[in-house]
């Protein structure tokens, strides 16, 4: 029985330690990659309601509703304040919805986080006007989990758009306080099989519908708002997303001409563009699923070699990246997990590339790709570069 009592002991001093080393992981500063660009970043947000169309994928009749957070080239003044990454409110609410064990031990302080954003700075006079990209998150993530590839697109000159929708985000906080948490009836994870990929199919095209509507906010924005009125760059707009928000990059370029260029990162693709193609150029951004067959991964790469066999040789561009994560394409993954369990994951051969590196070469090649197609910069540039030799592009 002594022998137990000890076991015991030595069992529940290990998880304290365990709980108290994650703790300590959850309270540290984060502060997100230096964006590389060569411009400050603003960021603002905006509420955009549209009182005559109802929100979409909704449980109940409610006019439509968008959260957009905006990034943009920015000319701070000496006092901005950097932006926050989440407000309190929101903080609140998503704590209350993921629970104390994911909140408060395996995810860090999301008060502790720290931006490159200077909070409604002015637009940069070093243009007269930017180029747009929409940025969408994947399935249900919000759209400040990629933060990091937003301000490093804005450095490089570019007006990013993203906007979190009531019952399709994962969670959502009105002006007013109110909190609308995602309807079970849209949650993707919770079933499978032809029901999932019929539900991905109407949350893609939900998510392309509501970024026309976005872009149709943009504009009255360039025409009215004291600080965008004449700044954005109609003429030329791109969309880019992760998983979901890839699919819905593809589906938004297929059903809405004034889409430039677009950009798919690690996304199956969903919806009428898969049987339809895609007239722009497109990247595709894609972590490594070799050895990963099964018949739903066949399903998606036969549907993305699809897509990319039909487009010219001169209008895209697929690159895998060796070695990379899925979920390491945002905030949420690759920074503000815990550490401690990220290098344990690290040391079983799971995780495979340092997060950060994986969010640079991301940015970079976003940047470029963008650059190439929106302000004609050289193709020259997307070429596999030598300082990422993880990447391997696709004839």
């Amino acid at each position: 029985m002594r022998f137990v009592r000890i076991l015991t002991s030595l069992a529940i001093a290990s998880i304290a330690l365990l709980f108290c080393a994650l703790w300590l992981d959850h309270t540290r500063e984060t502060t997100l990659p230096t964006p590389t660009g060569p411009f400050a970043v603003g960021r603002t947000s905006m509420v955009w309601t549209d009182p005559t169309h109802p929100q979409l994928m909704a449980p109940s009749n409610t006019p439509r509703q968008l959260l957009a957070t905006i990034w943009y080239p920015a000319a701070p003044t000496a006092a901005q304040p950097t932006a926050e990454y989440l407000s309190t409110p929101w903080r609140a609410a998503i704590e209350h919805h993921t629970g104390i064990l994911l909140s408060k031990f395996l995810t860090r302080d999301l008060a502790r986080v720290h931006t490159h954003s200077f909070a409604n700075a002015a637009v940069s006079p070093q243009q007269p006007t930017y180029p747009v990209i929409f940025l969408r998150a994947g399935l249900a993530a919000l759209t400040v989990d990629y933060s990091s590839l937003a301000e490093g697109l804005a450095s490089h000159g570019y007006i990013v758009v993203g906007f979190d929708a009531p019952y399709r985000s994962f969670i959502t906080v009105l002006p007013d306080g109110t909190v609308i948490p995602r309807s079970p009836q849209n949650n993707a994870d919770a079933i499978g099989g032809r029901q999932k990929r019929e539900l991905a199919t109407q949350l893609v095209q939900a998510w392309s519908t509501d970024t026309a509507f976005a872009l149709d906010q943009l504009t009255q924005l360039n025409g009215s708002d004291p600080r965008f009125r004449g700044r954005v760059d109609l003429d030329h707009i791109g969309i880019a997303g992760h998983s979901l928000g890839g699919a819905t990059a593809l589906q938004f370029c297929h059903d809405d001409p004034r889409c430039k260029a677009g950009a798919d990162i690690d996304g199956a693709p969903f919806g009428s563009v898969v049987a339809d193609g895609v007239a722009q150029p497109f990247l595709f951004l894609m972590s490594d699923h070799r050895g990963e067959s099964d018949p739903e991964g066949d399903r998606i790469t036969a549907d993305l070699d699809g897509l990319y066999n039909r487009l010219p040789p001169d209008r895209r561009l697929r690159l895998t990246l060796r070695g990379a994560n899925h979920f390491f394409f945002s905030d949420n993954g690759a920074l503000l997990k815990s550490p401690l369990v990220m290098r344990v994951l690290r040391t079983l051969g799971i995780v495979r590339i340092d997060s950060r590196r994986q969010l640079a070469i991301a940015s970079y090649y976003l940047a470029a790709f963008f650059d190439v197609q929106l302000k004609g910069a050289p193709a020259s540039i997307l070429q596999p570069q030598p300082p990422f030799a993880e990447v391997e592009a696709t004839p």
